[in-house]
């Protein structure tokens, strides 16, 4: 009896164990070179969109956003994009992985920005304000892009289109 009993916790531990690949765990490796995407720099706000991941890396000395290519494991170039002067944050990045979106802190000022990685440009989308702009994110096909703004005391939602156009709805 105790014999079957073990026979049927085997047997159902088996098929449990084929239904673990959601949520699956990425395992990248290690790297003491910052061409890799884990270093013992401190990386912030991964944001993950097909197959890449964009975050938020000083491993530079300065805050500036990387992107991941997860299928062929490495590091994309994205000219343009850094500058020193610069606080980076809240990268999101549309699926086909063409245009990132952010925010930036600059002289003590927000503003939300756009990269389109076949042009290589960084583009202003909305003015440079004193009011804070955060955790912006781009819809999967880069039509429209939601963030956060800090007016009046609250928190409001703000969508527009990829050329900064604020959308009715």
């Amino acid at each position: 009896m105790k014999f079957v009993h073990f026979f049927k916790i085997i047997i159902c531990s088996f098929c449990l164990s084929s239904c673990s690949n959601y949520p699956r765990l990425l395992n990248f490796p290690f790297s003491d070179n910052n061409r890799s995407f884990n270093t013992r720099s401190a990386e912030f706000n991964p944001s993950i969109s097909g197959e890449y991941i964009t975050f938020v890396s000083d491993r530079n000395g300065s805050q500036d956003i990387y992107l991941f290519d997860a299928r062929n494991r490495r590091l994309v170039d994205l000219p343009g994009l850094n500058a020193f002067d610069e606080v980076a944050s809240n990268p999101s990045i549309s699926e086909d992985g063409r245009y990132l979106v952010f925010s930036i802190l600059a002289e003590g000022k927000s503003g939300l920005y756009l990269y389109d990685r076949s042009t290589q440009q960084k583009r202003l989308l909305i003015p440079q304000t004193k009011q804070e702009i955060r955790n912006p994110t781009i819809s999967s096909n880069g039509e429209k892009i939601a963030f956060e703004i800090a007016r009046n005391g609250q928190w409001d939602i703000v969508v527009t289109d990829i050329r900064g156009n604020v959308l009715d709805n």
